[in-house]
């Protein structure tokens, strides 16, 4: 197997924006982060992170900063700064990009590194193209000697002084045509840049995977933690079977036969010492331990026992049948696993089988994150859980059971409250301080006169992870993180649109916040889907047909959850699809 070189980000955080009157530029807030953190977070997971700028004391002490000198001199004088504060091998890979690019993803800095080739001239620089065709010099990966040689010739030659980075792709590169490259130079390229996407719900679950900053690892009795995720490999502490144990009832046997049969019998659990000579056999049970000098274990169907005639006080003799196969049905010490096996790697999510195979194996406690506690809010004034109903009001006939549904995903519900609207319900409500990681709000997520809660996130300086998904129903749905690190998804009103939004997302951030190996999804084939698509994604319940097919119905009441009773699943069918069309599937049992 190859190994991987390793890895370097370059990030350029020095420019002023002088186009937008000498501002911080690295230091604008989009959608709640500042586009300082939009960079570092693409690059996370890159080897080693130096930005180049203006010391900034909250960067995480992980991150090397400098400066060029002198302070101002362009973007090459800048990188030729960040190199000498690094120590990469030739064949390193280096990412370039500068703290200005507002929707810059993990993605596509892992395209543009797929795209060097450190073997070929043709591909040890690789730039990438906006949606405009304009190419971004300022977003490039590079082999590190290339980038160190170019530079240096330029500095020899003409000087980094205010040199464009142009100069240094004289030489040729590669070009990598990608979505989401677009910078912020001008007042127009902000706004643009904080007006929310519409993402699929592809996107959607990408950008929350990406953005969201996973739990603190805890020690725990995993029997109590179900719905956590491991945190480290669950390691087996015993061997499995501990000592060689019998699989079948039969005989224990030493040596070859026929065999005496001495009277005792060996049970499961027995614990007192037992050995057998050459010759001898002893009745045991399935699961007993094999006694001292046993050679095999032989079960009941393949032998017969026989007393020799005029020897009643002889112990009774253990033959074979004729054409018995040669076969030993004893279970070896280990033979499942020794001590150091791993019975589960890290990002396995605590089940009760889990539980179970962590009890076989000796182990009682682990490193888990989670389970992920959520405080359930249903809004609005019109919305009553009990009592009667005036005029306007409408039952909360989701609110008792989101709980079940939390469960289902992985979160446990640590409150279940209703609010008002009110002027300042939504900030006091979000600004709470407990132990939740997680704020499941139902409704408010629109943009009508009573929904605060988008203006409560921003007045809160939330970021905005997911603003609006190209979906039906679920369009409206909102992920957020607060400045304290506390996520919230705000669901739509409806019933029907809040159940499977929740269903459809939820998974995703529990996964994050636990740092849960994603499952691939469940597939069906929609057999009507050309009768029930639109142009956009629709939720819709289903039913199976036959093996792999399903039947979607080509219309639901969002109000109630009626259209759910009787069916399985509900399926995510794509926009404008054919009939006979692969689409993710949903379970609701």
């Amino acid at each position: 197997m190859t190994a991987h070189p390793p890895t370097c980000a370059l990030i350029l955080a020095g420019g002023r924006g002088t186009r937008m009157g000498g501002v911080d530029k690295p230091g604008l807030v989009v959608r709640g982060r500042r586009l300082l953190d939009i960079a570092l977070a693409a690059t996370a997971h890159l080897g080693t992170t130096v930005v180049v700028g203006p010391h900034r004391d909250d960067l995480d002490a992980g991150v090397v900063q400098t400066q060029e000198s002198p302070i101002g001199t362009g973007p090459v004088s800048a990188l030729w700064a960040g190199l000498h504060v690094i120590d990469l091998p030739e064949d390193a890979v280096v990412v370039v990009l500068a703290a200005d690019l507002p929707q810059i993803s993990r993605g596509v800095v892992d395209a543009l590194v797929d795209t060097l080739d450190s073997e070929s001239r043709a591909n040890l620089v690789a730039c990438a193209v906006d949606e405009n065709n304009r190419t971004q010099f300022l977003l490039s990966a590079w082999i590190f000697h290339e980038l160190r040689d170019r530079i240096a010739a330029l500095r020899e030659h003409d000087g980094l002084d205010n040199q464009p980075m142009k100069k240094l792709l004289t030489q040729g590169f590669s070009t990598l045509q990608v979505s989401g490259t677009a910078d912020c130079d001008t007042p127009e390229d902000l706004e643009r840049a904080r007006d929310l996407p519409r993402l699929t719900i592809t996107e959607a679950r990408a950008a929350i995977l990406e953005s969201l900053t996973p739990l603190r690892p805890r020690r725990a009795v995993l029997a109590e933690s179900v719905g956590a995720t491991l945190a480290e490999p669950l390691v087996a502490q015993g061997d499995l079977p501990r000592s060689p144990v019998s699989a079948m009832d039969g005989y224990a046997v030493a040596g070859d036969g026929p065999w005496r049969i001495r009277q005792e019998i060996r049970v499961a659990g027995a614990d007192a010492t037992l050995e057998l000579a050459d010759g001898e056999a002893i009745r045991i049970a399935t699961g007993a331990h094999l006694p001292t000098g046993a050679s095999a274990v032989v079960r009941d169907e393949h032998v017969v026992t026989e007393v020799a005639e005029g020897t009643e006080d002889s112990p009774p003799r253990l033959t074979l049948l004729p054409n018995t196969p040669l076969r030993n049905d004893a279970r070896p010490q280990g033979e499942d696993w020794t001590v150091g096996f791993t019975i589960a790697p890290a990002g396995t999510p605590v089940t009760p089988v889990l539980v179970s195979a962590a009890t076989s194996g000796d182990v009682a406690e682990g490193a888990v994150r989670g389970p992920v506690r959520a405080r359930v809010v249903t809004t609005g004034d019109e919305i009553r859980r009990d009592g009667p109903l005036r005029e306007g009001q409408t039952r909360d006939s989701i609110g008792g059971i989101l709980p079940l549904l939390l469960g289902r995903c992985g979160a446990t519900c640590i409150s279940d409250t209703h609010l008002r609207d009110t002027a300042d319900g939504f900030a006091n409500t979000l600004a709470a301080d407990d132990n939740a990681d997680l704020i499941v709000i139902v409704g408010a997520t629109g943009g009508g006169a009573a929904d605060e809660m988008r203006s409560a996130l921003d007045r809160l300086g939330a970021r905005i992870v997911v603003g609006r998904v190209a979906s039906r129903p679920g369009g409206s749905q909102i992920t957020a993180v607060l400045p304290n690190g506390k996520v919230v998804l705000g669901l739509p009103g409806n019933p029907y649109a809040a159940v499977t939004t929740l269903l459809t997302m939820l998974p995703t951030i529990v996964g994050a916040l636990t740092g849960r190996t994603p499952m691939p999804p469940l597939l069906g084939t929609i057999e009507n889907a050309s009768e029930v698509s639109s142009d956009a994604l629709r939720l819709l319940p289903v039913t199976q047909i036959d093996d792999g097919r399903w039947h979607a119905d080509p219309s639901v009441r969002t109000s109630h959850l009626a259209g759910l009773i009787g069916r399985a699943a509900f399926a995510l069918v794509p926009a404008s699809a054919p009939d006979n069309v692969v689409a993710e599937l949903v379970l609701l049992g």
